[in-house]
C-alpha cells in the first residue's frame, strides 16, 4: 500500500511538472504580442527562476563546491544549448505557430538525439528506434501540412522550432552525460545563469534584439501588468515546474518520469486552447500523435539504465522536459 501512495505521488508531481511546463507558451506569447522580444522574455524567465533556484543549490552544493568548478564547462555548454538555444528558439517559433505545434516541432530534438549518436558515437538505432523515427518524420509532415491541403504553417516559425529542437536535443545528451555528483538544482541554477547572461550581454552589445514592454499586456484575453505573465514563466513554468518534476523522478525514476513528461505536449494544447483559443487541425493533431508515438517507441527502445544514480541531496537527475 506504501509504494503505491508513493507511485501515486509520484505521478501526480509528474503530471504537475507537465503541466506547469506547458504555460510557458502562453505566458511568453502575452509579452511577445506586447512587444517583448523572445531574446528579452527567455533572459528574464531563467534569471529569475535560476536565482530563485540558486538557494537550494547552495544548500545542496554546501561543502561540496569543487564540484560545480570540475563541471562548470559542462554546465556553461548545458545553459548555451539546453536552457537559452531550446528556450529561444520555442519562444521565437511562437511568434509565427501556434503553441501545440510549435512544441511538437520542439519534440523532434528527441529524432536528433537518435542521428548524433549514431553519427558520432556509432550506436546504431534499433529496429524500434527506426520505427519510432520514421512515424514521427511522417506525423511532422502531417503538422506542417506537406500535402497542402490547407495554407501550411510559417516557415520562419518552423525554422525556429527545429532550432529549439537542436537545443532540445542537446539538452537530452547534456543530461545523460552528467557528473552524477552535481546537484540536479546546481545544474539547473547553474545553467539557466549562463543562459541567461550570455543573451542579455549579446543584447547588450547589439547582436540580440533586447527590448522589453513594461505596461499592460494582453493574457488570457484580459488586459494585466507585464508582471503577471513575467512571474508565470519564471515561478509556474521555471521553478514550480523544475521542483516538481525533481520530485516525480525521484518517485518514480528518471526513466519513468520522462515518459511522463510527454504529456506536456497534450497538455500544451490544451492550455493554449483554453487561454489563447488555439486548436490544431484534425491532420495535426494525428500528425502530433505521430510524433508522440515515435518519441515513445524512441524512447522504449533505450537500453534500461542501471538504478538512477543519487545526487549528493538524494535526488536522481530530473526528467527532460522541452517547456
Amino acid at each position: 500500500m506504501h509504494t503505491r501512495r508513493t507511485a501515486g505521488l509520484g505521478l501526480g508531481l509528474a503530471l504537475l511538472s507537465a503541466l506547469a511546463f506547458s504555460t510557458s507558451g502562453p505566458f511568453a506569447r502575452s509579452l511577445i504580442d506586447a512587444g517583448w522580444s523572445a531574446e528579452a522574455a527567455v533572459a528574464t524567465r531563467v534569471g529569475i527562476a535560476g536565482l530563485i533556484l540558486a538557494v537550494p543549490a547552495a544548500v545542496a552544493l554546501r561543502g561540496r563546491w569543487r564540484v560545480l568548478r570540475r563541471n562548470l564547462g559542462m554546465v556553461a555548454v548545458f545553459g548555451l544549448l539546453g536552457v537559452a538555444a531550446a528556450q529561444v528558439g520555442f519562444f521565437n517559433s511562437i511568434r509565427y505557430l501556434p503553441v501545440g505545434i510549435a512544441l511538437l516541432i520542439e519534440y523532434l530534438g528527441v529524432i536528433l538525439v537518435v542521428v548524433w549518436m549514431w553519427a558520432v558515437h556509432g550506436q546504431r538505432p534499433r529496429l524500434l528506434t527506426v520505427g519510432g523515427s520514421v512515424a514521427a518524420v511522417l506525423g511532422l509532415a502531417l503538422v506542417l501540412d506537406l500535402a497542402g491541403g490547407g495554407d501550411g504553417l510559417d516557415p520562419v516559425g518552423v525554422l525556429w522550432g527545429l532550432f529549439a529542437a537542436v537545443g532540445l536535443a542537446g539538452y537530452f545528451v547534456l543530461g545523460a552525460r552528467v557528473d552524477s555528483a552535481l546537484p540536479a538544482t546546481a545544474m539547473a541554477s547553474g545553467g539557466m545563469a549562463v543562459g541567461s547572461a550570455t543573451l542579455l550581454l549579446l543584447g547588450a552589445v547589439g547582436l540580440l534584439p533586447m527590448h522589453a514592454h513594461f505596461g499592460t499586456v494582453t493574457f488570457a484575453g484580459q488586459s494585466t501588468s507585464w508582471l503577471v505573465p513575467i512571474l508565470g514563466l519564471a515561478v509556474v513554468a521555471g521553478v514550480v515546474a523544475y521542483a516538481t518534476g525533481i520530485g516525480g523522478a525521484r518517485l518514480l525514476g528518471a526513466r519513468l518520469a520522462s515518459f511522463v513528461g510527454l504529456t506536456e505536449v497534450l497538455f500544451a494544447v490544451l492550455v493554449a486552447w483554453l487561454l489563447l483559443d488555439e486548436l490544431p487541425t484534425v491532420v495535426q493533431l494525428v500528425g502530433g500523435a505521430l510524433i508522440l508515438t515515435g518519441v515513445t517507441l524512441v524512447r522504449l527502445d533505450e537500453p534500461k539504465p542501471r538504478p538512477d544514480p543519487k545526487d549528493p541531496d538524494g535526488t536522481p537527475a530530473p526528467a527532460m522536459t522541452a517547456g
